[in-house]
């Protein structure tokens, strides 16, 4: 899939917004500017950055945010994106955007709150991600991975499922959501 595919995945749900960053190579390496927060003009600035190291079939999510704002990008390796507008007034409540991150793809992905994300270690991976609110036990979310509702079409690369957090392996299909956590 080409980076123009990617972009128009992401397209698909109102808020997600992917970044082509533009990497500066000489004799000496590489330097890419992974973040500017012009790039989001009305958007609340990051305040928060994070890492997440992960082996490869290890996936993470889905987790949503009815406050928070992600912003991720890949340095190393490659991992698979999968988001899905849980938003009750969106005009794409339920839509899934998929794409990749990382190994030679320099995208950048912004997540407004109330569209569940997770990722996929296709290989092993890094992801910084920044955030616009400091961590809140309260607006930690999630929703399985695997929900036949949403139909993620996760390219595992073992057999049998991939490695979960326990929070993750207790995440609900989106039907038994709480409707008073759901975003609005």
């Amino acid at each position: 899939m080409s980076v123009a595919d990617h972009a128009l995945a992401a397209e698909v749900i109102p808020g997600v917004r992917v970044v082509q960053l533009k990497p500066h190579v000489d004799a000496r390496g590489r330097f890419i500017e992974s973040y500017r927060q012009e790039w989001f003009p009305g958007r609340p600035a990051m305040v928060q950055g994070n890492r997440s190291d992960s082996e490869p079939h290890v996936l993470r999510g889905l987790h949503y945010h009815l406050k928070q704002a992600d912003y991720w990008y890949v340095p190393a390796g490659r991992v698979f994106v999968a988001l899905a507008d849980l938003r009750r007034g969106s005009p794409t409540r339920g839509r899934v955007a998929t794409l990749e991150l990382g190994d030679g793809r320099d995208l950048g992905v912004y997540i407004p709150p109330g569209v569940a994300h997770g990722y996929y270690a296709i290989e092993r991976s890094t992801m910084t991600y920044q955030v616009d609110r400091y961590y809140d036990p309260d607006d930690e979310l999630g929703v399985a991975w695997d929900d036949p509702a949403l139909a993620i079409p996760w390219p595992l690369i073992m057999d049998g499922p991939p490695l979960l957090s326990p929070r993750d392996q207790k995440n609900p299909p989106q039907s038994e959501l709480d409707p008073a956590r759901l975003p609005p």
